[in-house]
């Protein structure tokens, strides 16, 4: 794992909380940005699977060897939370991810192996190959585990102790729903003063399982995945996901991939941070005014600007100032944002 000296150290970070001048603007209500971009592994992630592994080093006997399938940001979470436990880890990536990803996991130190036509035939060839010859492997799922959930609930606390202003209600994006989980757990687990937070969960057109399910009045599959959110691409979204997205509490918005990858576009202008296309779903609800139609019926503009909402910026590292340009040249006709 390289050379590592001191202590193990837990594996994610208190991100801040910061008023969005340039959002608020275009949104009419107070937009505060929770950077979870700044994670060490440049996504939420680092929160759930860190804690997931954190436990599992706190629980074992032996010498943990994590080993985790991914091609984006469960990996890299994977990878820098087992550099700073001091734990080997072996990420497993299919053929379709990208050098760029490929070359960041390897500069961590971990063991990387590239292989199978998808995600599915990576996780198996994980299982079968390498975590069942290793009594010491502990397998590290994206998004579906208890341990994930508790991880990505530390952002209600925090951001309790960051805001002064009552929180009126927090966006994120969905995929498999391990944030929005962890987001409904953490506000379930605390009093109230009033109203509890809305939260409103973001898909893509074509990823979009959560907003699917709901539609249908029944937890669902969808039949393939379209989206170009490819992180955001989980054709199901877990059981604990349809039992909170049911909560009154709850609003579930889809956006297209012209609207996400131009947000990321904008975002990058206002707020000189780099974000992938599956952060971009969460943004656009703001840039397309989806938050004030759905949040602000009925409200006068004066009892709108009044409200005060946190946008997960919860990051990826599959995003380059080459990817923006391009998505500049295919979406910007395609969608209603200007850049």
């Amino acid at each position: 794992m390289g050379s590592l000296g001191g202590e193990p150290k837990l594996p994610w970070n208190n991100t801040p909380c910061a008023l969005s001048p340039q959002l608020t603007r275009i949104a009419g209500c107070n937009i505060y940005l929770k950077l979870d971009n700044l994670q060490p592994s440049g996504s939420f992630k680092s929160r759930g699977i860190g804690n997931l592994m954190t436990r599992a080093v706190a629980t074992s006997t032996g010498n943990v060897h994590f080993y985790c399938s991914s091609g984006g940001n469960a990996g890299l979470a994977c990878a820098t939370s087992a550099v700073a436990l001091q734990r080997p880890a072996t990420i497993v990536i299919p053929l379709t991810t990208s050098e760029m990803m490929k070359n960041k996991l390897l500069d961590l130190g971990v063991e990387v192996h590239q292989t199978g036509k998808n995600l599915a035939a990576a996780d198996e060839y994980l299982r079968t190959e390498l975590l069942a010859k290793n009594p010491h492997g502990v397998y590290v799922p994206p998004f579906d585990h208890p341990h994930v959930w508790d991880g990505a609930s530390t952002i209600i606390p925090e951001l309790r102790e960051q805001m002064d202003e009552p929180i009126d209600a927090i966006v994120c994006s969905v995929g498999g729903g391990g944030l929005f989980n962890g987001l409904m757990q953490g506000i379930e687990s605390f009093p109230w003063s009033g109203h509890k937070p809305d939260i409103v969960g973001v898909e893509t057109l074509g990823a979009d399982s959560m907003n699917a399910s709901l539609k249908a009045n029944a937890h669902i599959t969808l039949p393939e995945i379209t989206s170009i959110a490819t992180s955001l691409g989980c054709s199901r979204v877990s059981a604990e996901t349809w039992k909170w997205c049911q909560y009154p509490n709850t609003h579930s918005l889809v956006v297209t991939d012209a609207d996400a990858a131009i947000s990321c576009v904008r975002f990058a202008d206002d707020a000189r941070h780099l974000v992938e296309v599956s952060c971009g779903a969460a943004l656009a609800t703001v840039y397309k005014g989806d938050l004030r139609e759905r949040l602000g019926r009925g409200l006068t503009d004066v009892e709108w600007a009044q409200k005060n909402i946190v946008v997960i910026v919860c990051g990826g590292s599959g995003v380059t100032l080459g990817i923006l340009d391009q998505y500049v040249r295919e979406y910007a006709s395609k969608t209603s944002i200007k850049i």
